[in-house]
């Protein structure tokens, strides 16, 4: 009996170093607020990340489901892009002021209250400048939120501030769907999982486009034969990070210039 009793024990402790050692994926669907169609990517019942626009017709709605849905919610924020496509509303640009970025993220964050994160819709140009940078990670690290930086810009400066002001950070790896062909999508989530593979963590970013609904749809089910778990982006921040929705932290105060 004692055999057995140590064998069962044994095996338990190999199960969960299996299950310890299993490489983890997030997948961040960004974009997610301007269609009601959004709200079916939202509903998938898989641990999706959401990353929504402020002030969007289907923002609120959608971050709300996520949240009932114990999914995560950031904030996908827009950010001034080296090619001068329109940013939408709310957007931080290389003109503002302090006083400005933490304005247009505190109005942000408010439309968003269930946003944990924030992460940037384009951002070419911001987040290659230092002083903006740094008035952004200010602003995060006083409402304990994390960044995920989009990577849309190998001169990303994000890594560097939110370092300096403390702030929990993260960068993408794969973005899933520029090229929506079936071929493609393949191609990027076959990636994705290379990567998982090799580094333990990967992250990749999507958006709630029709095809990558259904080729989501289709695939996911299937990560278990891949050996591969999809988590919450929570799920790959430092365990000193304590997660917290920009709703139930107070707005930052201004402080001296």
């Amino acid at each position: 009996m004692r055999i057995t009793f140590f064998g069962l024990v044994l095996a338990g402790l190999l199960s969960a170093k299996a299950l310890a050692d299993k490489p983890r994926i997030a997948i961040i669907i960004d974009d997610i607020g301007y269609q009601k169609a959004d709200l079916k990517m939202v509903a998938l019942p898989y641990p999706l990340t959401l990353s929504v626009l402020p002030h969007t017709p289907y923002g609120p709605k959608s971050a709300q489901l996520a949240f009932s849905q114990q999914k995560d919610v950031m904030l996908h924020m827009p950010m001034e892009a080296n090619n001068r496509k329109s940013l939408g509303p709310g957007a931080l640009t290389r003109n503002m002021s302090r006083q400005q970025v933490r304005d247009a993220l505190q109005q942000a964050l408010a439309d968003i209250p269930y946003a944990i994160g924030v992460n940037n819709h384009m951002g070419s140009l911001y987040t290659e400048l230092d002083q903006p940078m740094a008035w952004t990670m200010e602003y995060l690290r006083q409402r304990q939120l994390f960044f995920v930086d989009s990577l849309t810009t190998p001169q990303s400066k994000a890594r560097l501030y939110a370092r300096q002001y403390g702030v929990a950070s993260l960068s993408r790896h794969v973005f899933l769907d520029n090229d929506l062909s079936e071929a493609a999508l393949q191609r990027q989530f076959q990636q994705l999982l290379h990567i998982a593979k090799r580094h333990q963590v990967a992250i990749a970013i999507g958006h709630p486009y029709p095809q990558t609904y259904e080729f989501l749809k289709k695939n996911l089910p299937m990560l278990n034969k891949h050996g591969i778990e999809l988590v919450r982006i929570s799920e790959l921040l430092p365990q000193e990070h304590d997660v917290v929705a920009a709703g139930f932290t107070a707005p930052a105060i201004s402080a001296p210039q």
